[in-house]
């Protein structure tokens, strides 16, 4: 089955619940420093990469893993042919590495805009797409530049400009995905890196006019 269409709405739905809480972190970074920030980071990123780990070459956490969320799972993330990440082990990496990589003005938007906008994104498009291109739709393209666009203007400091940049270059990257090869990156890994990188590249661009 195209994996567009495995999930029900209500699994999208809980599955981008669990994404939007993820919002939590870019809160919290704003007002912690960045060396407390990669200490609570660090050990998260383990713990959720350990289990995907397990889950790939350990039965008995395999069919907890999937026993447990295997109703939210995309097909690629079924797939037991090779070892799988899931996508909160991505979203935890995007995290770090923004925090290890970015200013905090650039980090904290790039990861706020992944977790509101691709989620509505996610639900707009699955309820209300009807006009698609692969496995996107006009819809959920236009509900992710929207919600960025709002995004980037609540965040203190931003310059409006380079916020609006990075709202377009990260809806461009999950309509049109990034791929190495035959390799997809993960939306929430691409997305607030992409994002990430363009709006540095424009700020340092900026400072030098």
């Amino acid at each position: 089955m195209d994996e567009i269409d495995r999930l029900e709405l209500r699994y999208e739905v809980a599955r981008k619940a669990i994404h939007l809480s993820s919002l939590s972190i870019p809160v919290i970074y704003w007002f912690i420093s960045r060396e407390l920030a990669l200490f609570l980071l660090v050990p998260l990123f383990s713990g959720f990469f350990l289990i995907d780990l397990l889950k790939n070459f350990f039965t008995p956490v395999s069919v907890w893993y999937h026993k447990t969320f295997g109703a939210m799972l995309r097909t690629h993330e079924l797939k037991k042919a090779k070892a799988q990440l899931n996508g909160a082990t991505y979203i935890v990496m995007a995290a770090l590495l923004l925090v290890l990589f970015f200013p905090k003005i650039i980090a904290v938007t790039a990861f706020a805009m992944v977790a509101v906008s691709d989620t509505l994104a996610a639900i707009i498009g699955k309820t209300f797409g009807k006009h698609r291109f692969g496995h996107k739709s006009v819809e959920g393209s236009v509900a992710f530049f929207f919600s960025a666009l709002a995004v980037v203007s609540v965040v203190p400091g931003l310059n409006f400009y380079i916020g609006v940049i990075m709202a377009l270059t990260g809806t461009l990257t999950e309509a049109f995905m990034v791929r190495i090869g035959d390799f997809k990156i993960d939306d929430n890994l691409s997305i607030p890196l992409v994002s990430a990188s363009v709006g540095t590249l424009s700020t340092l661009l900026s400072i030098f006019q």
